[in-house]
């Protein structure tokens, strides 16, 4: 008779939808259960969910979140800059004064929402070792001789 685990476990092999686990890492919360929070820090992924267990260990974020908020904000000010300027015409200190404190806030806000949105992409579509399930399976690499990274780099 099985347990109640590998019931989840069989659950979980079946789908995992990118949209609903994406919006829950985007709250910061594990994207398996939505219960546990995904971070130690302000944007340290934790190795284990505190709630479900999901490992979490396996996210290879790397530089999308950066790339991304810098993206998204580059935008941002740029657009709000010459729309100021050219409707308002301020003097240069409000400039000086604004936009570097908005770029700080904006940067603070979105690195560890993209952060989280990322680890729930890869998580829901099984990325750098999401999709093991057996014991002995949770390793950092990849899947036996194609992967070319040694594991200290």
């Amino acid at each position: 008779m099985p347990d109640g685990s590998n019931i989840e476990n069989l659950a979980d092999a079946d789908e995992r939808k990118i949209v609903p686990a994406m919006l829950r890492g985007w709250r910061r919360r594990c994207p398996s259960c939505g219960g546990g929070p995904l971070f130690t820090g302000y944007s340290t992924v934790r190795p284990t969910c505190a709630a479900c267990g999901e490992e979490l260990h396996h996210h290879r974020a790397d530089d999308l979140p950066a790339w991304a908020t810098i993206l998204i904000v580059g935008h941002v000010l740029v657009s709000g800059i010459l729309t100021v300027e050219m409707r308002w015409e301020p003097p240069l200190w409000v400039h000086w004064s604004l936009w570097p404190a908005l770029t700080l806030l904006m940067v603070l806000w979105l690195l560890p929402r993209i952060k989280g949105a990322v680890v729930g992409w890869q998580w829901a579509a099984r990325l750098h070792g999401f999709d093991r399930s057996g014991p002995g399976q949770d390793t950092l690499e990849g899947d036996g001789p194609a992967s070319a990274t040694p594991k200290g780099d």
